[in-house]
């Protein structure tokens, strides 16, 4: 079972990135964006205040966060609390200034754009809460899908407790070295004689011996072969 909630890290650590770095952009682009002309009034760099604090300081944490679980989650469970998260933070930035009214006497919180004109007026409506918002949702609902696509997660492998026989490989006879024999070799061997062919009978030996004793003198020429 624990095998089954595991996954790998990859699998969510670019989305959460990404995430962690749009979460930087929406906590911190009040507070530095009068530096480029670029800001929701007051229009002054680090200027704090409470429609700040609800719309783009506290959503801007939870996406860091949500983004920075993305990145180290090893469980799913984790990662999909992260996911989830972003998604919702994102829809906050999207949704916030349009729903502030409600509980803010009819007033929009976090202020209005300070460009004078329509177009920078748009991109500042874009970059600080819509787009944003927008971009959050998206990526954190890719890692999401991602992370759902595959249930099983890693799965634990068992070792190998039984041990395999080795295959006997029978020698085959025509594998082994064969000595060959020159042609003239084998039939030197057969013509040749032995030594027990080239012995003379046992009778005619004896027939030597006793002629040798009876004429010695006829012996001397004679010699036995052998």
């Amino acid at each position: 079972m624990a095998g089954m909630l595991q996954m790998r890290r990859s699998r969510g650590a670019f989305s959460g990135f990404l995430l962690m770095l749009l979460g930087l952009w929406g906590a911190l682009i009040p507070f530095v964006g009068p530096y480029f002309h670029y800001a929701y009034t007051p229009d002054k760099a680090w200027t704090y205040n409470t429609g700040r604090l609800w719309l783009e300081l506290l959503p801007g944490a939870a996406v860091f966060f949500g983004g920075f679980l993305l990145m180290i989650a090893r469980t799913r469970h984790t990662a999909l609390f992260g996911a989830i998260l972003a998604v919702a933070s994102g829809a906050w930035f999207a949704l916030g200034t349009m729903l502030s009214p409600l509980w803010n006497h009819h007033v929009t919180m976090g202020g209005s754009p300070a460009a004078a004109t329509v177009f920078k007026r748009i991109m500042e409506q874009l970059g600080f809460f819509s787009a944003l918002g927008v971009v959050i949702v998206f990526v954190a609902a890719a890692a999401f899908g991602r992370i759902m696509s595959v249930p099983a997660g890693i799965r634990t492998v068992e070792p190998v407790t039984g041990t395999v026989p080795a295959e006997t490989v029978p020698v085959e006879e025509s594998r082994l070295p064969r000595r060959r024999i020159p042609a003239d070799t084998a039939a030197a061997e057969e013509t040749t004689p032995t030594v027990a062919d080239t012995r003379m009978p046992q009778t005619r030996m004896a027939e030597i011996r006793t002629e040798a004793e009876a004429d010695p003198a006829r012996a001397e020429g004679t010699q036995p072969i052998g």
